[in-house]
């Protein structure tokens, strides 16, 4: 049987490891809400996190797992609320309550809030790694669009004898008049199915 000392590092690591390709979050906020209810022996957490442009809630107690929540936490007899941020960045808060008066030590706030903080670490990370493969493809597309433009414009100078320059003023000005982009002229010139002297046409 694990220790209390060994879950807790066992739930730290897990809250470190976020840039796995099967990462969820809502698992990943439900893993966190169950945890503290552990760990913490509290009766019930409740999550609150912005992602988005929306607020997305995880509610967990004692004796039900965690689940999304439309609706604000239940009232509780003791609540304390610790907040998920790093460096001044808020991005939530987590929310702990007890059915009885019975209040928070400062061990125990003390550890929710080392739980919200290593949370929120990794929280970020994925984020800016989702947000640096989006840049990345982003990125990759504009420079297979270039060389694909690039390509056409040399195939079809040598078709017609026009200068570069001359080739790629053909092509945009086909795209504009007919609407469309310069990356799918470029392609209709590179595999055939654009006429050379559809472009040619004033």
């Amino acid at each position: 049987m694990q220790s209390r000392e060994q879950r807790l590092a066992e739930v730290f690591i897990k809250l470190a490891d976020t840039l796995g390709d099967d990462f969820e979050l809502a698992a990943f906020l439900g893993m966190l809400a169950e945890s503290t209810v552990e760990l913490l022996e509290v009766d019930a957490v409740g999550l609150d996190l912005a992602s988005d442009g929306h607020v997305l809630r995880v509610f967990a107690t004692v004796d039900s797992p965690a689940q999304l929540v439309e609706h604000d936490h239940p009232a509780y007899a003791t609540t304390e609320e610790l907040p998920l941020c790093l460096r001044g960045k808020v991005i939530g808060s987590m929310n702990l309550f007890r059915t009885g008066p019975v209040t928070f030590s400062e061990q125990e706030l003390t550890l929710g809030q080392a739980l919200s903080d290593m949370a929120t670490i990794g929280l970020l990370h994925e984020r800016e790694h989702r947000d640096r493969q989006e840049l990345c493809g982003q990125l990759q597309q504009a420079l297979d669009s270039r060389i694909l433009i690039e390509q056409a414009k040399g195939m079809l100078a040598e078709r017609t004898g026009l200068s570069l320059p001359e080739a790629f003023a053909a092509m945009r000005s086909y795209a504009r008049g007919k609407g469309c982009g310069l990356k799918a002229v470029a392609s209709g010139v590179v595999d055939g199915t654009l006429r050379t002297a559809s472009l040619l046409t004033p």
